[in-house]
């Protein structure tokens, strides 16, 4: 009998070396299914599943918001938090050359570069979160602080 070997992805990576504990969730998903909620039902979890996102702030560069996976951030407040004058969504042909991840798929753990961070603030006060491991198809379960911790982000009011 083979053993099928389950391939990491960098988040899982960077979160076993900090010897942070979490649960993988693995689910189907499809092309057209991609959104935070097609996953929170493939789940079974409403609350704690949060979603990534990168935008471009004009004094910083790009920026990492991770929202509740129903919500929707506000370009305003994340401009403030992260101190730019304005703040917009990096166009989605970019992400993979600045993030290292794809739609779908993107993690705020183990992108290319170590961005400015921002939870939004609902997230402290729960015990675990549920976020991208960095592959289609694949979460994580883990601690808002240790996450946190790992990304050096801040915990804020960024959602509309």
């Amino acid at each position: 009998m083979v053993k099928k070997k389950i391939v990491k992805t960098n988040a899982i990576r960077l979160v076993e070396q900090q010897k942070i504990a979490y649960v993988e969730h693995q689910y189907e998903w499809s092309e057209e299914h991609l959104s935070a909620n097609d996953v929170a039902q493939q789940l079974g979890e409403q609350e704690n599943i949060y979603k990534t996102l990168v935008a471009v702030g004009n004094k910083t560069g790009p920026l990492v918001a991770v929202i509740p996976g129903n919500r929707a951030l506000d370009l305003k407040k994340m401009a403030k938090a992260s101190g730019n004058k304005k703040v917009e969504m990096l166009h989605l042909r970019d992400l993979e050359a600045t993030t290292g991840y794809i739609r779908g798929g993107c993690s705020p753990v183990g992108m290319k570069k170590l961005f400015p961070t921002y939870f939004d603030q609902s997230a402290e006060s729960l015990p675990t979160m549920i976020v991208s491991a960095g592959r289609r198809g694949l979460q994580i379960e883990v601690a808002p602080q240790d996450l946190a911790k790992i990304t050096r982000g801040y915990f804020v009011d960024i959602i509309e």
